[in-house]
């Protein structure tokens, strides 16, 4: 454990940037093709309303991951804290409590949804076409919550002990066979979006299988009983820290929860459907930078824990640089090739045309937010819990959702009052992360200081 952690107190930055940030984006891109990949099979197989459908269950889809993400996220960051420290003992009882939020959080989500499934599908601004198509959907994939949490929480773990091979063999294992089945259950057996659902299930329980495997490994190497805790106190700052990621995923729910509404008021279904096409697309741009910021967490946590706040701050200025270059050549590709990539989920002429209208506006201002979301990993890895919430709430709860409501409700101007609330929610999150990075250098600058002031009465006291 000691001997695979210690590369991020020694290994050149920018190498361990790369070394694990391309398995994190291949992991993230690995799993944006399952909702992907269900949207295209449907899109053109069944049409129209059933991508209205997937895009009403996605909010519920993306509680499933804001709080996978939340556990992973909390557990992993305490974990690599424990290793900077070297306490063994601490780091076994958090990975036993990171396993144990899974199964309490996941089985009471499987069981509130299931009750309740109608009455959240109308909430999220169904309508009596797409709500029948909805409900096929949600009441298969519902299930497969579990193992698509654990399989999150495992391969973070993995990766934080230097494994940086099972996320992407987990996700590219259960991906493949989504496409396949897919295919297999929508296009030769017409069984629409229910072979969607089913093909979803069963990749996912696939993809955890493949990870439960791992995580045995990991159990026996380092010798941790598999056992039931919840420890009040391990579990409060697993939550605290994790909260900022769940607040990141949660709010892209929760905003297409209130645009399905909005867009349900003024559009109707081809507005839903519209905004479906474009947040495919759009969530796609997100990959590289949430991999170099996510790659940048265990790293600035084990730096936190070691206390080697010179590496930390060198650390924070290239991650925030390769978050920016990567990100800006998706977004250019995407600006270019808008039609052609919407293209591959519908066939509709006029569909596409309002879609890329639509999509080139709202990502118009993309590579900003690049700092934006390295600041939130960076709080995050400090172990400054609320001030990464609060940034993470920024950008879509306190800006884009009440701005989009303002120009629908009092300037009425529909569909377009929704896309240029993103560019503007951009620039305004990204100058607020801007001013608070600032201010966390001149902190970091200090504690700097007081490092080399140490190193050197340390090296006098050596020489006498």
């Amino acid at each position: 454990m000691g001997k695979s952690s210690k590369m991020f107190g020694e290994e050149k930055i920018g190498k361990l940037l790369i070394k694990f940030s391309i398995p994190i984006i291949i992991s993230f891109l690995i799993a944006e093709l399952y909702n992907m990949v269900d949207t295209l099979f449907v899109g053109r197989n069944v049409g129209g309303l059933a991508i209205g459908a997937l895009v009403l269950v996605f909010p519920i889809q993306r509680l499933i991951i804001a709080l996978s993400v939340m556990i992973s996220t909390g557990t992993s960051t305490a974990f690599s804290r424990a290793n900077g420290e070297e306490d063994k003992e601490k780091s076994k009882e958090i990975f036993q409590n990171g396993f144990s939020l899974v199964f309490l959080i996941m089985i009471s989500l499987i069981v509130l949804v299931s009750l309740f499934k109608e009455n959240i599908l109308v909430f999220l601004g169904a309508s009596e076409n797409m709500l029948p198509l909805a409900l096929e959907y949600l009441e298969i994939i519902i299930f497969g919550s579990i193992f698509l949490s654990l399989t999150i929480l495992i391969s973070n773990i993995c990766i934080t002990l230097g494994n940086n091979k099972v996320s992407i063999r987990s996700n590219l294992i259960g991906a493949g066979l989504n496409i396949l089945l897919d295919y297999i259950l929508i296009v030769h057996f017409k069984m629409g979006i229910k072979g969607a659902a089913i093909a979803t299930l069963t990749s996912q329980i696939t993809g955890f299988s493949y990870a439960f495997y791992n995580y045995l490994k990991i159990v026996k190497k380092h010798k941790f009983a598999i056992k039931f805790n919840v420890n009040k106190n391990i579990v409060m700052p697993i939550l605290l820290v994790g909260l900022a990621g769940f607040v990141i995923e949660i709010e892209d729910g929760v905003v297409m929860g209130v645009l399905n509404n909005l867009l349900k008021g003024t559009s109707g279904d081809s507005g839903i459907i519209v905004l479906g096409l474009v947040s495919k697309l759009y969530m796609f741009l997100f990959i590289t930078m949430w991999g170099v910021a996510s790659a940048m967490q265990p790293i600035a946590s084990y730096n936190v824990g070691a206390k080697n706040y010179k590496r930390l701050k060198t650390l924070m200025k290239k991650t925030t640089l390769y978050a920016f270059l990567t990100t800006s050549v998706l977004w250019g590709f995407g600006l270019i090739f808008t039609k052609e990539l919407l293209s591959f989920f519908v066939n509709d002429p006029e569909i596409i045309k309002e879609a890329a209208k639509a999509f080139r506006i709202v990502i118009s201002m993309f590579p900003l937010i690049s700092i934006y979301y390295v600041s939130i990993f960076y709080f995050q890895a400090m172990g400054k819990a609320r001030v990464s919430i609060l940034v993470s709430a920024l950008r879509q709860l306190v800006i884009m959702i009440p701005l989009s409501i303002f120009f629908v409700k009092v300037f009425d101007l529909g569909a377009m009052g929704i896309w240029i609330s993103y560019p503007i929610s951009d620039i305004l999150a990204s100058l607020a992360s801007f001013m608070l990075i600032r201010n966390e250098g001149a902190e970091l600058n200090t504690r700097i200081e007081k490092q080399i002031k140490n190193e050197k009465q340390l090296n006098m006291s050596l020489k006498y």
